[in-house]
């Protein structure tokens, strides 16, 4: 399996507006809709898939968005669950073409926490940014069994950026 990763696009940020607007109006729980992924990073190359992270307060609620979000033509993928059963999965394609990934959970989750302070430390250090688009170029190239293996192939670093995130002291004026 190619894994196809294409320049930073404009118009992702405008792509998961239009769709936190939709889901807003569709999801009936009060939740917090955040853009991550490589196509939340201004200038990083990735795969086109607009990848939405939704945080509700209660996992005990979570499910009550599933028929919601299935309405609004996303595939919910319940098999992850074993592996991660604190987050729902939802993929949506358009003419056979995967365009959207949502990842449910609870908010201020470590998965929620990991996931945000990824996404911004990157978008604020620039040449973090540009390794990390390096390494996806360089593992694009190769050829994989599963694009699992391609994620897995890129956890080390994203573990090192999240233990900079981590570590990052407050800055007084």
């Amino acid at each position: 399996m190619k894994i196809t990763l294409t320049d930073y696009a404009p118009d992702w940020p405008q792509r998961f507006e239009a769709e936190k607007t939709l889901l807003r109006q569709h999801i009936s729980q009060p939740a917090v809709i955040e853009h991550i992924g490589s196509t939340a990073i201004p200038g990083l190359c990735a795969k086109p898939i607009i990848d939405i992270l939704i945080g509700v307060a209660s996992l005990a609620r979570i499910n009550e968005a599933v028929p919601q979000i299935e309405a609004l033509g996303y595939e919910y993928i319940s098999a992850y669950e074993d592996q991660m059963p604190y987050r729902r999965f939802f993929r949506k394609w358009n003419n056979g073409i995967r365009t959207h990934h949502i990842h449910m959970v609870e908010e201020k989750s470590t998965f929620w926490n990991r996931h945000l302070s990824f996404r911004d430390y990157l978008r604020a250090h620039h040449d973090i940014a540009a390794q990390y688009g390096e390494l996806k170029r360089a593992l694009a190239e190769k050829e994989w069994d599963d694009m699992n293996d391609y994620a897995d192939a890129k956890t080390a670093f994203i573990r090192d950026v999240e233990k900079r995130a981590a570590a990052k002291l407050p800055v007084f004026p």
